[in-house]
């Protein structure tokens, strides 16, 4: 039994991590790059990914709705902006 409760705790612990990090990201992502654009569809388009993903984001940032970014799209948004993601993630301070 005991086992089976550290086994559940340390997935939740992992889980809570996770979103807080994946909430860190869409806030530096909407904070730094998103928001100097015009709109949301320019930033989709100048970065290879659709609008629904950029309104995902900020709605991570802004805590209305958690968004777990997929690494795929991280890495569109890092090559459209000429930057390696170990760059990106050092920039975030993760």
């Amino acid at each position: 039994m005991r086992t089976m409760v550290r086994i559940i705790f340390l997935r939740l612990s992992f889980l809570c991590f996770m979103n807080n990090v994946n909430s860190e990201i869409c806030k530096f992502l909407y904070n730094h790059w998103i928001k100097s654009y015009k709109s949301q569809r320019s930033f989709a388009v100048d970065h290879n990914i659709e609008e629904n993903i950029v309104r995902k984001i900020k709605a991570s940032a802004l805590k209305i709705k958690d968004y777990n970014i997929p690494v795929k799209t991280l890495a569109k948004i890092c090559e459209a902006k000429n930057i390696k993601l170990s760059d990106f993630f050092k920039e975030v301070d993760l």
